[in-house]
C-alpha cells in the first residue's frame, strides 16, 4: 500500500479554507466579506431582455461521429460542427456520447450523498497542509484573497500509480466502486473524441495517441450552497481550465455555468443526459492556437443549490508539453514554448486563477519579450 503513495506526485498546495456548505446551514442575511466580489456586476452579462439572449452552446451528437461511414457527408458534416464549435466556442454539449445512463444516474446519486456528509466524516477527506487533494477550495495563496461561494473534492483518478492511495481508500465504498466506472468511462470518451478533434485538424492519429493514451485525469466535485447574496458573490472565479479537454456533468438542472462568448457571459442551459466538454489550455497548446479555451464561470442562487463534476483529461506524465509536431509542419510556425508536462500543472495549481493568464505566460512572444 505504501508504494502506491510513493509514486504518487504531488501537483500543489492550497490554503486551507472554511466549508462554505457548513457556513450556508446558518441563517446568515450578509456573506462574509471574503465572499464579496466588488467586479462582479460590472462584468457584461446577458440577460432575456438582451438580444443576444437566444446564443447557446453547440450540441453534438456524438453517435453520429462514432458509428457513422467517415466517408459520408452526414459525419463531414458532424465533424465540421465539432471542428467550429472547439475553434469559435471552445464549449460544447455533448448528446448520444455512450456512457450509460444507469452509470450516470448511480454516479449522481454517490456524489449527492457525499456532500451530505456529516461534518465530522468530510473532515477526514479534507485537504492537507501540503496537497490540495481532498475537500476545500483549489487555487487559494494568501489569506487576503477573495473566495469562491462553492465546496469541492477534488482527486486525481487516473492513472493509478499518481493516485493518493490512503484518499481513495477513505472514499464511502459505494462512491468509490461508481468513481471508478465513470473514470474509465469519461476517459474512452476522451479519447474517443480526441480521436475525432485529431481528424478534423489533420493531427497525426498516432501522435495524438501517444500524447494521450496515458494521460493524467482528475475530478473536481462542485457543490454550490443557496447564497444569501447571490449578487456578490460568486461560485467560481472566471478561469480557463489547465488541461486538454474538461467533460462535465452537470447534476441538477439548475444553470450556474456561464461562458464568456464575445465579451459576454452566456449560460450554459443543462440538456437531459449531455454532458459539457470544453478545451483547455493544454489543448490550445498542442492545436497550436487552432482551437481555444475560453473563460467560464459558475454563478450561484439564493435559494437552490446546484452540483457538478468536472473531469479533467490531459496528456501524458512524462510528456513534453508543446504545439503538435505535425501541426507546427503545417503551418511553419510555434506559437506556444515547449515545457515537461509535470513542470507546467506545478506552475498552474502554484497560482491565483485569474483568467487565461497562465495560457499567457506559454505563448512563445511572452517569452522573447522576457529575454529582452
Amino acid at each position: 500500500m505504501e508504494n502506491h503513495n510513493d509514486e504518487s506526485i504531488n501537483f500543489g498546495r492550497s490554503l486551507i479554507v472554511p466549508s462554505v456548505q457548513e457556513l450556508a446551514k446558518k441563517s446568515i442575511t450578509k456573506i462574509p466579506p471574503r465572499y464579496v466580489r466588488q467586479d462582479h456586476n460590472q462584468k457584461p452579462l446577458i440577460t432575456s431582455s438582451d438580444d443576444t439572449s437566444n446564443l447557446s452552446v453547440p450540441v453534438i451528437d456524438l453517435h453520429t461521429l462514432f458509428a457513422t461511414d467517415s466517408g459520408s457527408s452526414t459525419y463531414s458534416s458532424e465533424l465540421s460542427k465539432l471542428h467550429t464549435a472547439a475553434k469559435q466556442w471552445g464549449f460544447f454539449q455533448v448528446i448520444n456520447h455512450g456512457v450509460s445512463e444507469p452509470l450516470l444516474e448511480d454516479f449522481k446519486r454517490e456524489v449527492l450523498n457525499f456532500f451530505k456528509l456529516p461534518m465530522e466524516e468530510k473532515q477526514k477527506l479534507w485537504q492537507e497542509e501540503d496537497n490540495h487533494e481532498g475537500f476545500g477550495q483549489l487555487f487559494v495563496v494568501s489569506e487576503e484573497q477573495k473566495l469562491d461561494w462553492c465546496d469541492m473534492f477534488y482527486i486525481t483518478t487516473l492513472p493509478h500509480n499518481l493516485r493518493q492511495f490512503q484518499l481513495f481508500q477513505k472514499l464511502p465504498p459505494v462512491l468509490r466502486e461508481k468513481l471508478e466506472a465513470y473514470s474509465t468511462e469519461i476517459k474512452k470518451l476522451a479519447m474517443a473524441i480526441l480521436g475525432q478533434m485529431a481528424k478534423a485538424l489533420g493531427i497525426d492519429g498516432e501522435e495524438m495517441s501517444e500524447l494521450f493514451d496515458d494521460g493524467v485525469q482528475s475530478m473536481r466535485m462542485n457543490y454550490y450552497p443557496p447564497c444569501p447574496e447571490p449578487e456578490s458573490a460568486l461560485g467560481f472565479t472566471p478561469h480557463s481550465d489547465a488541461d486538454a479537454l474538461t467533460i462535465l456533468y452537470q447534476l441538477t438542472e439548475t444553470e450556474g455555468l456561464q461562458v464568456r462568448k464575445d465579451g459576454k457571459w452566456v449560460s450554459v442551459k443543462p440538456l437531459p443526459n449531455a454532458l459539457v466538454v470544453n478545451i483547455g489550455d493544454i489543448m490550445e497548446i498542442i492545436t497550436n492556437g487552432v482551437y481555444k479555451s475560453i473563460e467560464h464561470r459558475a454563478i450561484v442562487h439564493s435559494n437552490i443549490e446546484r452540483l457538478s463534476v468536472a473531469t479533467f483529461y490531459s496528456s501524458s506524465m512524462g510528456t513534453e508539453l508543446g504545439p503538435a509536431r505535425s501541426l507546427v509542419a503545417q503551418q511553419n510556425i510555434a506559437n506556444f514554448r515547449r515545457v515537461p508536462l509535470e513542470e507546467y500543472f506545478k506552475g498552474f495549481f502554484a497560482r491565483k486563477l485569474d483568467g487565461k493568464s497562465f495560457l499567457d505566460y506559454m505563448k512563445v512572444e511572452e517569452l522573447k519579450k522576457n529575454v529582452t
